[in-house]
């Protein structure tokens, strides 16, 4: 294994300092891009989606508990499988109470969808001590739609933005021969935003997209309110929030 130059600590912090400089200029490239994320038009969601969860079925209004907006994790579940996909299991196992209150307090709930039965769904849960909401898409057409479950029989291929013709000149035809074959799951995350008794879609991302999750700022990152703190651009999103809201925002 090949381990680092071994060097001085005045040499390291010279290092260092010019591998900050490059940090900040990706932190900020990187708050641009959130801003443009948040800049995004939205689409309102007028399919009446029906989900099976604890309490029986509910609706996508339903899944909001309350707040202004709503994370959907697309996890990988099929209708005959035993078990989801060990990628989406391994993101599931980094939900954490805490950060479930989080997203919570910036009024935002987080809940995971699967086309499993909801009694599959509630057996791996309990066996793996998940403590968030986990509901069945199964019977609805909401997978297919957000382009999470790709079948040519129901629906032309459309993943990660590219439709057949652009996912094989990109050499990902696997998506595709997955597709044909029939029912292929995908993961992704889905984020939603509720205005006056209407629920719109604002933003999904696939692929390498699900990579930048791993914390609850990551996932207000994804949301059309973002972070709710003054800093944030474009400016004025946070005269939407229902109750103070603490200002975490760091140097740089």
């Amino acid at each position: 294994m090949t381990l680092p130059e071994i060097t001085t600590r005045t040499e390291w912090l010279r290092a260092r300092t010019e591998l900050l400089a490059r940090e900040k200029e990706a932190t900020r490239a990187r708050d641009a891009l959130n801003a443009d994320r948040r800049r995004l038009p939205m689409v309102e969601v007028t399919e009446p989606y029906r989900f099976t969860g604890p309490d029986g079925e509910v609706g996508l209004a339903d899944l909001f508990a309350g707040r202004e907006q709503l994370v959907v994790q697309h996890v990988m579940f099929g209708p005959d499988w035993e078990a989801p996909c060990p990628s989406c299991s391994a993101a599931l196992a980094e939900l954490s109470e805490g950060l479930l209150g989080h997203l919570h307090a910036r009024r935002t709930s987080f809940v995971a969808v699967s086309r499993a039965p909801y009694e599959r769904i509630a057996e791996v849960a309990a066996d793996r001590g998940y403590r968030f909401d986990w509901v069945s898409s199964l019977g609805s057409t909401f997978n297919h739609d957000f382009h999470v479950t790709l079948d040519t029989s129901v629906a032309p291929v459309l993943w990660n933005y590219r439709d057949a013709g652009e996912l094989r000149a990109a050499g990902q035809e696997w998506v595709v021969e997955q597709a044909e074959a029939g029912p292929s799951e995908q993961p992704g995350y889905s984020c939603f935003l509720a205005d006056s008794g209407r629920v719109f879609h604002t933003y999904s991302t696939f692929a390498r997209g699900t990579e930048q999750l791993g914390g609850a700022y990551a996932f207000l990152d994804m949301t059309a309110l973002g972070r709710q703190e003054e800093w944030e651009e474009p400016a004025g999103r946070v005269e939407h929030a229902r109750g103070a809201v603490p200002d975490f925002a760091a140097e740089g």
